[in-house]
Formats: structure tokens, C-alpha cells, sequence
């Protein structure tokens, strides 16, 4: 049988439009089969300065710029706890619970030649990249859903459905950037629930929210930010969409929602209540959007590429948001896994040891997301701490940029290990009390 295309990309997200214009760019014949048409709503609206070299790479910064989308110059966390606490128990200065801030241009980041990057409507956003890689010769079809891919001939088959009719489209190799439906990741089996993180979220947008409400200083009012609740492991973002709407979201342990007897808009304002200042700011304001919920947040694969085949994106790992790290995995894992696929493709051979490197890379980047994750859920004050430490400040940053692709591990993610190590094994430690119920030590994917 003699290929169609030489790559198939499943999804048409961030990843697989991603990938779809880093190979068409280098010449080879791509078809991407998107199931739904776009645009279409999605949550994961707050880009990292990781994203902006792949979209300068692609071409597609301009269109982005022109976009209007705004602006995202740095993040902010904030918290209900109000005391200070002067001995961190670490050597550190007195540290200040209320909120924490950080701007992305207090380190420079390779690639990376401004100093904000942006909150996006992600609607516009993923059609947009769609489009470009329609422009640069990659085939296109929305509303066509891939169903498996048949592995068992000499080259991957894949088996689309269109409207009421069958189709078979053979391929050089397949990238499988479904997203959360995991497409080769069900059907290969070899897809697994994360261990610890078993979060649910619940989301809508709201116009005219004073975005200054829980700020310490009002220049923050366009970052985005995560408010703590005094309820455990559970937070809300707040990111700006436009300049007047505002994407909300609680996150929780789905255990805990599911004690709400599932329902959601319940759940929401029950949740955001615990914050009166940031429930008076949400009711002042109008919901423009019904609330909708996510489930299914962190799991991973066993296996990322074989024989013809690599997974991207979420369809790939996909661990909690708290860290907007979803579009930045999206974006970097295309970029990787293109630059081995384009090695393959010259080589003529498509087999699993072509993407050593780029599975190598994605896991080590995403098992220092994943540990800080579990750290920041288990002692989020030892965060907010080294945060705001100057000897670990700029290596913290450095975890926000998403920049973790190229070190085994962070110095600061080492030092957070060995402290809340600490103070796991220390019933008296000054900070005991503020341990969360997620146990990182614990947490370490094995896949």
C-alpha cells in the first residue's frame, strides 16, 4: 500500500497544528483530521514564555500579536492566610502569606525576545494556529473524527469516519495530538490514571469583574492569578480574556465535588464563597458563559512513541494546570517531537529509536512540572517562600517559563524536596500544619 501522506496528525489543538506547520514547513506531505469544527470553546486560556519561540519558529507571532489578544506580563498568588511567619525554618527571611508576584522579564529565557506573552480566548487562538498551518501546506479537515489507526500492515492506516462514510487514510507515520481523548493512548492501552492528582474543574467567563478586587497592587490587575481558598488542595484562577471578560475556574480534588452531590454551579459559588472579597467582586459582575466542567485532569502514558507513531500534548501526559503548563507542552512537545519525525523522514525510517530524544526530553521536563506540582499541593507556603527568596527566586521563575526542557532538575525543585522531607519527618516542624493532603513524596509517575 503506498502512503497518502507522509504524516497523519490526529487533533487539530495547539499540538497538532503545531506539528502540522513545523512538517509542512520542512517539506513533508501532512494531512491533519480535526473531530470537531473550530472555533470551538476550551479551557487552558494562559500562555507561558515557553510558547512564544515555537510561535516564532512557525511563523505564527505576527498573527498572534495582530490577534489582540492581552497581555501577560507576569503572575500573582494569593491566599485567605494573613498572619507572617519571621523563621521560615529554612534560613530564609520572613515571608509574607498574603501574595506573592513574580514578572517574566526578571530572567532572561532563550528564544524569548519580549517580556510578556499572553491570555488567550482559546477559540480564536486554535483556529488561528489551525489556519497557518493550512497556509503553509498542511491538508485540513475539521469535523472528521479518526477512530483508531490500524497498525497492522507495512504502514499506519488511519480509519476516519466522514459524515456517514468510512474512510481509509494510509500514512507514513501518525501524530497523535487528541488531546484528552487519548486516542492511541485507549487504544494501545497503554494509558494510566495518575496516581495522586485526581482534579475536576468548574469554569465560566464573567464581564466587568474588577480585576483589582484581590490584588496588592493594582498594576497586577492583567496577570493571571491563583487564589488560594481556605479549603483544602482547592484554588481559583482568574485570567483576563478581553478587557473586560474574565475566564474563573475552581479547582478541586474531584473527591470533594463529588460530595456536592454534582452540582456545579453550587459547587462554584459554594467554593468562591470562602473568599468573600472574591465572591463580592464575581457578584457584582455578569456570567456571560454557563459553567462547565473538566475531569479527567492528570494521567499519562506508558509509552509515547513506537513504530510509526508519537504522542504530543495532552494526548501525551497531561498533569494538573495550576501552572498554565498545557499550551507549552503542547507547543514544545511538537517542536520536539518535528525535529526527530523531520530525521526519520530523511532517513526513511520511522521506527521507535527515532524518537529516543524527544521522549527522553518530554519526560524529564515533565517530571520536574510534575514535582513541582506536587510539592507546591502538599507545602504551597514553601512556594510562596522560595518565590520570594532571592537565592531561589530566579530558579523558580525559571519553572513558571516553562522553561524544562533542557536540565535533569532545577536547584530550587532540589532544595523544596529536601525541606518538605523535613518536615514529613518532623511532627513539631513549624510548618506541619500546613501540610496538604496530596503527598508528593509519594507522587512520582511511573510512566
Amino acid at each position: 500500500m503506498e502512503a497518502e501522506f507522509d504524516i497523519g496528525i490526529i487533533g487539530g489543538g495547539p499540538a497538532g497544528s503545531t506539528a502540522a506547520s513545523y512538517l509542512a514547513k520542512a517539506g513533508l506531505r501532512v494531512v491533519l483530521f480535526e473531530a470537531e469544527n473550530m472555533p470551538r470553546e476550551h479551557v487552558g486560556e494562559s500562555l507561558v514564555p515557553a510558547t512564544t519561540p515555537v510561535l516564532v519558529e512557525i511563523g505564527a507571532m505576527r498573527k498572534v500579536e495582530a490577534a489582540g489578544f492581552p497581555k501577560k506580563f507576569g503572575a500573582a498568588w494569593t491566599t485567605a492566610e494573613s498572619r507572617r511567619i519571621e523563621n521560615l525554618g529554612y534560613g530564609g527571611a520572613g515571608h509574607d502569606f498574603r501574595s506573592a508576584q513574580v514578572l517574566f522579564n526578571e530572567r532572561a529565557q532563550d528564544g524569548v525576545d519580549r517580556d510578556y506573552t499572553f491570555h488567550v480566548d482559546r477559540g480564536r487562538f486554535d483556529l488561528l494556529l489551525l489556519k497557518h498551518a493550512e497556509e503553509l501546506g498542511a491538508t485540513v479537515y475539521q469535523g472528521v473524527r479518526v477512530r483508531r489507526v490500524d497498525f497492522s500492515g507495512e504502514i499506519p492506516v488511519l480509519k476516519a469516519r466522514i459524515g456517514s462514510r468510512d474512510v481509509d487514510v494510509p500514512v507514513r507515520m501518525v501524530v497523535d495530538a487528541s488531546g484528552r481523548r487519548t486516542m492511541l493512548g485507549n487504544q494501545l492501552k497503554v494509558k494510566e490514571a495518575d496516581p495522586v492528582f485526581n482534579q475536576y474543574a468548574i469554569h465560566a467567563w464573567f464581564e466587568g469583574l474588577d480585576r483589582t478586587a484581590l490584588c496588592a497592587d493594582a498594576k497586577q490587575a492583567d496577570y493571571i492569578f491563583i487564589h488560594f481558598l481556605p479549603l483544602v488542595d482547592t484554588w481559583v484562577w482568574q485570567i483576563p480574556i478581553t478587557d473586560t471578560v474574565t475566564s474563573v475556574g475552581v479547582v478541586t480534588q474531584k473527591k470533594r465535588f463529588a460530595a456536592s452531590k454534582d452540582d456545579r454551579d453550587k459547587f462554584f459559588w459554594d467554593s468562591v464563597a470562602s473568599r468573600p472579597e472574591l465572591l463580592s467582586a464575581l457578584r457584582d459582575c455578569e456570567q456571560v458563559r454557563p459553567f462547565k466542567s473538566e475531569g479527567d485532569y492528570s494521567y499519562g502514558m506508558r509509552q509515547v512513541s513506537g513504530d510509526n507513531f508519537v504522542l504530543i500534548g495532552d494526548a501525551a501526559r497531561f498533569v494538573d494546570p495550576i501552572f498554565s503548563s498545557g499550551v507549552s507542552v503542547a507547543l514544545n512537545s511538537a517542536r520536539l517531537a518535528c525535529a526527530d519525525i523531520v530525521e526519520a523522514a530523511e532517513a526513511g525510517d520511522f521506527g521507535e529509536q527515532a524518537f529516543a530524544r524527544y521522549t527522553t526530553r518530554l519526560r524529564r521536563a515533565v517530571a520536574n512540572w510534575y514535582e513541582f506540582i506536587s510539592i507546591y499541593y502538599r507545602l504551597n507556603i514553601l512556594f510562596t517562600a522560595f518565590v520570594q527568596d532571592p537565592r531561589y527566586r530566579l530558579d523558580v521563575l525559571k519553572l513558571l517559563q516553562g522553561d524544562v526542557y533542557d536540565e535533569e532538575e532545577p536547584r530550587a525543585l532540589t532544595a523544596m524536596r529536601e525541606i518538605l522531607k523535613a518536615v514529613e519527618a518532623d511532627p513539631d516542624h513549624l510548618w506541619r500544619p500546613y501540610l496538604g493532603e496530596l503527598k508528593a513524596s509519594t507522587a512520582k509517575p511511573a510512566f
